[in-house]
């Protein structure tokens, strides 16, 4: 009998092992109550992982489309709070919100937030998107109009942040579906898109010391169009500047994907789409960067209808499509519960178990109003061999699935999951209640390591940068998100799973511009914060005065570099040296580089001008013509 028993329970001990998830879903516990409702189905939404308070616990700000949106702090207990009554984010309401993202626009020391836009509900009038500065109290203040975003409006789907010049101050990329409002269309499909709607053009921002956006797409020469759900700043080829790759839906027939190589110091972003093999005409929803193979190129997951692409860097000179070879591309056909192909949207990269190789989350959610259950995808690694483990995870949700995102919500040390769900559009008893779900990470054991950058002269968060561990076998890599996934934005802080490594034999920072810094045999089980030492940057070179175009019309674009932090000014002399407008007067520079946009009166005569930068020391002039 005591072998019977003894036998029974280790039956009973397996067996639990086997069917133990990995994730508990705790959104009712955590506080969490929230579901994205869409206007003409299919679009939206997204979530940003935004530590507004600096507690060290990192909360959640949620976009609603047609509901409100939410911003959830995080109490430090394992619970939130919706708290964005009074925090300063009404003029969100009467928008079709989409997706979000966060970073310190003016290096304040608080993340700021930009929300992305559709149109105003009430009548489907184009909306700008909204920026939003971070009072350091708690709350926001709505400072789109006097960023020179309110001008800029086109059915914008993702935003995310990147220091693409290099001068310490996130820039933007906005990524643009289609340019007018949908008036007169009932329903989101292929066919109304398609036949009434031409794709749009994407905004490219230059942040001018914090203080203003420059759209600068033609200055950097992005000519492309399409009709654009993400855009990912990313360094591919290992060049410490920041690269741009874009997914685009229905780009088998409108545009395929574009893949923007950063040329800096010269202000010029390449299409390299063909070269690099990235131009595949998909339904591309969302993206996913990370090294997966421990080569130190990182690899990137664009999320598609059916086979989602998965794409291996071949040194930063081409890419092998690596879906089938990963074996990820048709598994949902073994879950008794699905049904049709997977329409596949939010992507994470993150080592759930600590294993030191990265896994793989899928958001999945049916084209709504089509409603059916399109149940998650979870791809485990076994140093680089990914199965599907879906069921087996507890996050094979069925639900109308969009956005997700990772971040260490409880300050374990593991990665949980947040996954953003939609309402659907016409009622269904198919699927679940829609509502937001966090999933709580169970699974992870071994050791691990979380770094938080602080950057001097690069971003004051290190969005874009990269850290990479080495172990004793392995070098893992890790860039800082300024905005992925589908629409939303991770944790900027970065995290790896040690297995049984107790330390690590180096931390290295590559800093967005060139600088490097590292440390060597690191503890485990830490969050580390790194500061940028600044002792070995490298100054490039550049003209001190650059104008954009020289022959203008409507606009000029002017950027200057000081020699120090001095009073200036930049003035507009005709072509007999008299003084015809000061363009910007300073008494106090905020930063050595900057770049500003003067928009041309009309009772300017055409002809040749100077524009003079001066300052206590010089005066630099550089030609430009008037047409």
């Amino acid at each position: 009998m005591r072998i019977r028993i003894i036998l029974f329970l280790l039956a009973f001990s397996f067996n639990n092992v086997l069917t133990a998830q990995y994730f508990t879903e705790v959104s009712r516990f955590a506080g969490i109550d929230h579901a994205f409702k869409v206007d003409l189905a299919t679009f939206g939404g997204g979530a940003a992982i935004i530590d507004y308070d600096n507690d060290g616990f990192e909360d959640v700000y949620l976009t609603g489309g047609n509901n409100a949106d939410a911003l959830y702090k995080n109490n430090g207990d394992g619970t939130f709070t919706n708290v964005i009554e009074g925090a300063g984010f009404e003029n969100t309401i009467p928008i079709h919100t989409q997706g979000a993202t966060a970073a310190d626009v003016n290096r304040d020391g608080y993340k700021d937030l930009l929300v992305t836009t559709m149109y105003y509900k009430a009548d489907r009038e184009l909306s700008p998107n909204l920026l939003f500065l971070n009072n350091g109290d708690g709350t926001f203040k709505d400072v789109t109009r006097q960023y020179g975003l309110d001008n800029y409006k086109s059915n914008s789907m993702s935003a995310s942040f990147g220091d693409i010049n290099a001068d310490g101050f996130p820039d933007l990329f906005v990524a643009n579906y289609f340019a007018a409002s949908p008036n007169g269309v009932s329903i989101f499909n292929e066919q109304t898109i398609i036949n009434n709607y031409a794709p749009a053009v994407d905004f490219l921002f230059i942040n001018t010391s914090g203080e203003y956006f420059v759209e600068a797409s033609d200055l950097y020469g992005m000519s492309h169009d399409g009709f654009g759900f993400e855009g990912v700043f990313t360094d591919w080829d290992n060049d410490q500047d920041l690269d741009l790759l874009i997914a685009n839906d229905f780009g088998f027939k409108a545009n395929p994907n574009v893949a923007l190589r950063n040329d800096y110091p010269i202000k010029s972003l390449t299409d390299k789409s063909n070269g690099l093999q990235l131009n595949f005409g998909m339904n591309a929803m969302g993206i996913a960067a990370g090294d997966h193979d421990f080569d130190g190129w990182m690899d990137y997951y664009v999320t598609n209808i059916s086979a989602s692409l998965f794409v291996k860097n071949q040194n930063g000179t081409s890419f092998l499509n690596f879906g089938e070879i990963a074996g990820n591309t048709s598994t949902l056909i073994n879950n008794p519960g699905y049904r049709g192909v997977p329409v596949s949207w939010g992507a994470n990269f993150f080592d759930f178990d600590h294993d030191t190789d990265l896994d793989l989350f899928v958001n999945n959610g049916a084209l709504n109003p089509t409603i059916r259950p399109n149940h998650n995808f979870f791809f485990e690694s076994f140093d680089g061999d990914y199965k599907d483990v879906s069921r087996r995870t507890g996050v094979d949700d069925p639900r109308i699935g969009r956005g997700s995102v990772v971040f260490d919500y409880d300050n374990d040390g593991d990665m949980d999951l947040l996954v953003v769900n939609q309402e659907p559009r016409d009622p269904t008893s198919t699927l679940p209640p829609a509502r937001t779900l966090l999933f709580r990470n169970d699974a992870a054991n071994g050791n691990w390591l979380k770094i938080q950058l602080k950057g001097k002269r690069a971003d004051k968060n290190g969005i874009g940068s990269r850290v990479e561990v080495i172990t004793d076998n392995r070098l893992l890599v890790r860039e800082i998100d300024g905005g992925s996934s589908h629409m939303s934005q991770n944790s900027t802080i970065a995290h790896f799973g040690l297995g049984d490594h107790e330390t690590v034999r180096s931390v290295i920072v590559r800093w967005v511009g060139g600088n490097a810094q590292q440390l060597t045999n690191v503890p485990a089980n830490q969050l580390l914060t790194i500061e940028e030492e600044i002792s070995n940057i490298n100054v490039v070179d550049e003209n001190k005065l650059k104008i954009y175009p020289s022959y203008f019309t409507d606009f000029v674009i002017i950027e200057y570099e000081l020699e120090n932090i001095e009073p200036f000014d930049l003035s507009l002399y005709d072509i007999q040296g008299k003084l015809v407008k000061t363009l910007l007067s300073q008494d106090i520079a905020k930063n050595r580089k900057g770049i500003w946009k003067w928009e041309v009166t009309g009772d300017l005569v055409h002809g040749m001008y100077f524009i003079q930068l001066r300052t206590n020391d010089s005066i630099i002039a550089e030609k430009a013509f008037k047409l």
